[in-house]
């Protein structure tokens, strides 16, 4: 399925500022109002619609991350991705995102269509929760897995390895319209 613009605008919980509506747009606003509201999440701590750049055989390519929680610091905790289909199919781009984040990688990654949510640990792309929606963690406990679980230590051969693997599962899972991939 893919995101489609809507042409209009709706009001973003974290900024207060317009933004385009597209067919996704609702659900991650209601992901991140659940997490502020139902999780205690601070606003501050959230990052909507993280780029991720890499390049390809010599070519840039971006796509982005649905949201990114971070500590006080700044550093990444978790990666969340929202997907339209079956949750398990978008597993390893998830944690291969959480591995390129800009700010280096995070500790945990969830990916979830609304229904069911799988929480990984970065660093082995180990599965620590999931099947339902109650598998995204509220703030404390994010906060005490992440100072729990091993980081992801990101070389050159892995990150070209990661580059590829975000790269063909985006394509392939790409929920665009055009050719400027963007999730």
């Amino acid at each position: 399925m893919h995101e489609v613009h809507l042409g209009y605008m709706i009001e973003d919980y974290l900024s207060g500022k317009d933004i385009e509506a597209t067919t996704y747009e609702d659900i991650r606003q209601a992901i991140i109002k659940m997490l502020v509201e139902h999780k205690g999440y601070p606003k501050e701590n959230l990052r909507p619609k993280v780029p991720i750049t890499l390049n390809v055989d010599g070519r840039a390519y971006e796509n982005s991350v649905d949201l990114v929680a971070v500590a006080d610091s700044g550093e990444p905790l978790l990666v969340l991705m929202f997907c339209a289909g079956e949750v398990e199919t978008y597993a390893r781009q998830c944690v291969a995102a959480a591995r390129l984040l800009p700010e280096g990688p995070a500790r945990l990654a969830v990916v979830t269509d609304t229904r069911k949510a799988l929480l990984f640990r970065v660093a082995d792309g180990t599965q620590l929760d999931g099947s339902s929606y109650n598998a995204l963690p509220d703030w404390n406990r994010l906060l005490g897995l992440a100072s729990e679980v091993p980081s992801y230590e990101l070389d050159e051969r892995k990150k070209a390895a990661e580059e590829r693997l975000f790269y063909a599962f985006s394509e392939l899972s790409c929920s665009c319209s055009d050719d400027s991939c963007e999730v």
